[in-house]
């Protein structure tokens, strides 16, 4: 008998605490609920009051509390938001990255990708020393329109990248300024045929042509020079550099041109069209 109503016992205790087992979880939960929303509040609150870095705390606070919830993804980008608000791109950048690496199936890696492409953009600062902002921006903004095109990021991605190709083309054509003014001309020749390979979509395709007549005929490599002329009268036809080419082929044009009107100069352009046809 005594093993009986001790069995009965037992059986009472374990039912007991089955009931009461879902009502913990129940309030648990309420609770841990109530604390994600009390970290994105103040987080949220603090991007409302100029305070971007508390915010990214305040995100990332709630992300590591409630990792299995919905929101953790959510706030680590953000964190990553508030990060790139404050000028931190640094703490965006591997935060992103950490988010790529964490969720690999979450919804919104085109904004992750967008944002950190923008990192590397704002982290432009002279590209005239520092190209690797600039490369890293440029691949990652093509990666957004290739991998999102239908997003607004790749609207705004296609305008960048066209941003970033005429300011890595400024670079080697400066470069290459460089290497014209100490004589260093085969340096010179491969970055404005660089140039030209590359960006030839920019507003600097126009002079590296005529560099490149101007470099050739100064090198004796006169039917060289002869064919980037006619690539730049071909395609810039009324361009300045057009112009200056012209000069380069015939040493009196420039002091007839000083000397004329105005409204006889293209009679005089004209005469010496032949030589690029």
């Amino acid at each position: 008998m005594k093993k009986n109503h001790l069995l009965i016992l037992c059986l009472l205790i374990l039912i007991s605490c089955s009931k009461e087992e879902p009502k913990i979880e129940t309030i648990k939960e309420a609770r841990q609920d109530l604390e994600l929303v009390a970290s994105l509040s103040e987080a949220y609150k603090a991007l409302d009051q100029g305070d971007p870095y508390f915010a990214a705390q305040k995100f990332l606070e709630a992300e590591l509390l409630f990792p299995q919830s919905e929101w953790a993804p959510r706030s680590a980008l953000l964190a990553s938001y508030s990060y790139y608000l404050q000028n931190f791109y640094s703490n965006s950048i591997s935060n992103l990255e950490r988010y790529l690496k964490t969720y690999p199936s979450d919804k919104n890696h085109s904004y992750a990708h967008y944002l950190l492409a923008m990192c590397y953009y704002e982290n432009i600062v002279d590209e005239k020393r520092d190209s690797g902002p600039i490369i890293k921006a440029r691949d990652k903004f093509i990666y957004v329109v290739e991998n999102f095109p239908d997003t607004d990021f790749a609207a705004d991605a296609r305008f960048k990248i066209d941003l970033l190709q005429d300011i890595i083309a400024s670079k080697e054509m400066y470069l290459g300024r460089y290497y014209i003014k100490r004589e260093k001309w085969i340096a010179a020749i491969n970055r404005f045929k660089f140039v030209i390979e590359n960006f030839d979509e920019t507003i600097f395709t126009e002079e590296a042509l005529h560099r490149l007549v101007e470099i050739n005929y100064k090198l004796g490599l006169k039917n060289e020079a002869q064919k980037y002329a006619n690539i730049l009268g071909y395609n810039y036809l009324s361009s300045e550099w057009y112009e200056k080419s012209y000069i380069i082929f015939n040493k009196e044009y420039s002091q007839q041109v000083k000397s004329m009107p105005m409204k006889d100069k293209k009679g005089v352009f004209n005469k010496f069209r032949k030589l690029f046809e």
